[in-house]
């Protein structure tokens, strides 16, 4: 038997179900199911994705027999509905839609009107004793046509109707008559020959396969690309095609065209909640050509137009009807469209309706305590990534804004401040007595650990560098600040103290908005809100934690940072980063007098003097933490990060130093590394300065004791980072431990502590059964393992990253989104080559990775005990964890 390609529904049956999605796509597979059910469908037939596959491989050309079987799902639908496609006297028109396996809306074409002619308009008029109607149907099928099948510029055809309306001093569409729009029909058949050379078609049956071809094509026009890059979207999927009888909401009284949701979109109120148009097409509600009315009366508010309730309250009673048997039936808010001929409601449409995250959250919460779905459902009902967007501060999305330009969203949620090119105006105009200079936005190339200071004191960040996991992206999401990374188009002037963006300069002092969400930049103040975290958010992540299994952790660096982590659920600390510690005004004199020293007993001073603020920056974390695990990373960076960047800086340096300058300048000259990223740094310092890491160890360890002695429970972790040799961490841990031990043995306490590695370098990954031999722990650092697999500066990624996405070299930036078949084959190797050794060794990834959904789902499989992520993080990876497990049941993997 040959394979079906055209599958019809309509007259109480249907050839597919509601299960099809990947073969008919979500709205063929629907628009069955609803048959199915005995909802009023029009009726028409799908052709699935399998021939959008051929079509793409084929050179745009069809399977053999499938002209046949499209001419028998026509006169099928000849026979449900009446009438015949292109008979002249009783003409049936049909709508050809797009139909993806996921919702992707507006993002391809429609035609509409589809079978009207010189030849059948005369016939429809007849039927429908409207010709007003008839030739506004024939002008919007010639100019849907002309944009969506021919190619032709659309506002070609807008021009001409507007001049119509200016000529008949009327403004809205409807205010046309009849001989109006047929004069436009005739006008704008013209305006095809004109611009295209050839004449509008006048048979249905081209006009049908133009249709049905130009659905397939816009699979791949720019929008839908972009639309499935976004969403995660396979390119080989493809779209079915769906070719449904037309109904009509514009044929005067008694007609309308309407979408509604089963429970509000914005807040996921159980509420019928939807708009309509009376005498309408359904392309005029979404359009805003006209200002829609409200479905009801609960919806109604002053100045609002006739509610459908009012209008017609018996077609209304059957929608509401039908809007709870469909939610009953998939047990998910659904988006409904819709349309009322002359009193007789069709349904056109069902699938899974769009959420904000504040209604995602409470409609799962919902509706598992109204008993239609399970916990289980419920937990994978909200997108992991949706849940961030909860904990920020946002703008108010009834705002409408024009972007200067777009870069990364590095750290969502919105910022509104006054520009500041420092760091140090971001702090001087944060203590100015002035309030209206306390908000600022740090806009800079790119930032350094040096600016932490002044990335605390603004509201967020702009940089026209740098990649998702740039310093200014890491840091932001730790503070939970918003940040708009890799503005490519964003020009600056330090000196001048202006930026520029696509021509519009901006400078010190002026407002700006960021909208961490999408990336967006815009000039001027735009009106924010702050989200208010319901009771049904902390029901959702307490049922997470039921199913998840990896645990989760946090990177912090501070005891608020800490407090904030612990607030959203985090089970510890994952990274503490102790660099980030050395750069208050106080403590960077003592870091730089170390790292300028001319011998040892010089270090030895200056650490001194660091002793006491490391041991209270890990008292405070300790603390914040008690009862969990703080995994506290030695000093890491190359030291030049920590000397002044200018011969001037370096000179005035050496004078607070006592320092002869030019041997100061000398100095930090030899600091300089070509590659600093893989040069003096991380373990490499504690062997060649192991009176460094003596320090550290010591002011972890004291700090631990103070908080043992008052009844707290302190548990530090100390991680060696950068190993790449496992003697380097046999010869650290030895020190390490020597350290803690004397330390414990002075202060007469007990600590419960762990030595580890982070596992950054792909050699430690190839030889982790050597390293494992002298580890508690290890904790991956994907940021650098990415860096160094792929031979990617990840600061330096973003100028060509979006090309090798938008080419299909890369799938996924790697840096967002762990790499499973390289980085992810080195990780799984060292676990599985550590654990060979020593059984119970820890594992967790405290990598920016650790709050991708995706990359949490890896980490699950691949075994690991926790991931750690930025604290606002923490409920993402908590719900994405609970999702792994969940969905590895589904597959029955478990």
């Amino acid at each position: 038997m040959p394979q079906r390609r055209v599958y019809f529904f309509g007259g109480g049956h249907a050839d597919g179900r509601g299960g099809m999605k990947n073969l008919l796509g979500g709205k063929g597979a629907n628009l069955a199911e609803m048959t199915h059910l005995g909802i009023p469908v029009p009726a028409g037939f799908t052709i699935s994705t399998e021939v959008c596959a051929h079509y793409y491989t084929n050179d745009s050309s069809y399977p053999e027999g499938l002209e046949d079987e499209v001419a028998k799902a026509i006169g099928r639908v000849e026979e449900a509905m009446g009438g015949g496609f292109g008979d002249p006297d009783d003409p049936l028109l049909f709508s050809v839609r797009s139909g993806a396996r996921v919702s992707m809306p507006g993002m391809m074409d429609t035609v509409l009107n589809i079978g009207l002619s010189d030849d059948t308009v005369a016939g429809l008029i007849k039927k429908t004793g409207n010709d007003r109607f008839v030739y506004d149907s024939y002008r919007r099928l010639i100019q849907m046509y002309a944009d969506v099948v021919m190619g032709l510029e659309s506002e070609e055809f807008h021009r001409l109707l507007d001049a119509r309306k200016k000529e008949k001093d009327v403004f809205h569409d409807m205010d046309l008559s009849a001989e109006d729009l047929k004069y436009l029909a005739g006008q704008f058949k013209a305006k095809v020959k004109e611009l295209s050379g050839k004449d509008f078609p006048d048979d249905p049956r081209e006009q049908l396969w133009g249709a049905i071809s130009a659905v397939f094509r816009s699979w791949n026009i720019q929008r839908a690309i972009s639309y499935r890059r976004l969403n995660d979207i396979p390119d080989d999927w493809g779209t079915a095609v769906n070719v449904q009888a037309m109904v009509f909401g514009n044929m005067g009284e008694g007609s309308a065209t309407g979408v509604a949701f089963t429970r509000d979109p914005a807040t996921g109120e159980r509420t019928f909640y939807g708009e309509y148009l009376p005498n309408a097409q359904g392309e005029d509600v979404v359009a805003g050509v006209r200002t829609p009315h409200p479905i009801n009366l609960s919806q109604k508010k002053e100045g609002d137009g006739e509610s459908l309730e009012e209008m017609m309250p018996e077609i209304y009673a059957s929608l509401d009807a039908i809007r709870e048997k469909l939610e009953k039936h998939y047990t998910d808010t659904q988006d409904l469209e819709f349309t009322i001929q002359r009193g007789k409601l069709w349904m056109l449409q069902t699938r899974t309706g769009k959420r904000t995250a504040e209604a995602a959250v409470r409609i799962a919460v919902e509706m598992e305590s109204e008993g239609l779905i399970d916990r289980k459902t419920a937990v994978m009902r909200v997108d992991p990534d949706q849940v961030e967007q909860l904990l920020h501060e946002r703008i108010d999305p009834k705002t409408e804004y024009t972007a200067l330009t777009r870069g990364l969203p590095a750290s969502p949620g919105a910022a509104v401040g006054r520009i500041v090119f420092t760091a140090e105006d971001s702090v001087a105009w944060a203590e100015d007595a002035d309030e209206d200079k306390h908000r600022t936005i740090l806009v800079r190339e790119e930032t350094s650990p040096e600016d932490i200071d002044g990335m605390n004191a603004s509201q967020g960040f702009l940089t026209a560098r740098g990649g998702m996991t740039s310093h200014a992206a890491v840091v932001a999401r730790g503070m939970g600040k918003c940040c708009v990374a890799g503005a490519g188009d964003l020009q600056i002037d330090y000196r001048a103290k202006t930026c520029t963006v696509n021509g519009t300069t901006l400078k010190e002092g002026d407002w700006l908005t960021l909208n961490g969400s999408t990336g967006d930049v815009i000039a001027g103040k735009v009106p924010t809100e702050q989200p208010e975290l319901s009771g049904a958010f902390a029901t959702l992540m307490e049922w997470a934690d039921e199913f998840r299994q990896l645990g989760v952790r946090t990177n912090a660096d501070t005891p608020e940072d800490a407090k904030t982590a612990r607030k959203f659920g985090a089970g510890g600390i994952g990274l503490c980063r102790t660099e980030h510690m050395f750069f208050g005004e106080e403590r960077l004199q003592y870091i730089r007098a170390m790292i300028m020293a001319n011998d040892e007993t010089e270090r030895r001073e200056a650490l001194d003097h660091l002793l006491p603020f490391q041991r209270d920056d890990f008292e405070g974390i300790l603390e914040a933490m008690a009862g969990l695990t703080v995994t506290i990373r030695l000093l890491d960076p190359p030291l030049h990060e920590f000397i002044p960047g200018t011969e001037a800086e370096i000179r005035e340096l050496a004078r607070d130093l006592g320092k002869d300058p030019d041997s100061m300048v000398e100095r930090a000259a030899a600091l300089h590394e070509s590659n600093p990223m893989l040069g003096h740094r991380g373990c490499r310092l504690g062997v060649t300065y192991p009176e460094v890491y003596e320090m550290q160890a010591r002011a972890i360890i004291e700090a631990a004791c103070a908080l043992v002695k008052r009844g707290i429970d302190a548990r530090p972790d100390i991680m060696i980072p950068l190993v790449g040799e496992p003697r380097e961490l046999s010869l650290l841990r030895e020190l390490v431990e020597r350290v803690v031990k004397e330390t414990m043995r002075k202060k007469g306490v007990e600590v419960n502590y762990h030595i580890g590695t982070m596992i950054e370098i792909p050699r430690a990954c190839v030889v982790a059964d050597e390293v494992a031999e002298h580890a508690d722990f290890f904790s991956f650092g994907t940021n650098d393992l990415t860096q160094m697999t792929y031979g990617y500066s990840r600061d330096d990624a973003g100028s060509f990253i979006k090309d090798y996405l938008k080419l299909g070299i890369l799938r996924k930036d790697p840096f967002q989104s762990i790499d499973k078949r390289g980085v992810g084959a080195l990780v799984k190797m060292a676990v599985e080559k550590g654990r060979g050794v020593n059984d119970e060794l820890k594992v967790g990834i405290c990598g920016e990775h650790g709050g991708d959904p995706e990359s949490i789902n890896f980490c699950h499989h691949a075994g690991l005990d926790y991931v750690s992520c930025s604290p606002y993080r923490v409920p993402v990876a908590r719900l994405a964890a609970a999702h792994a497990v969940l969905r590895a049941k589904m597959k029955g993997m478990l």
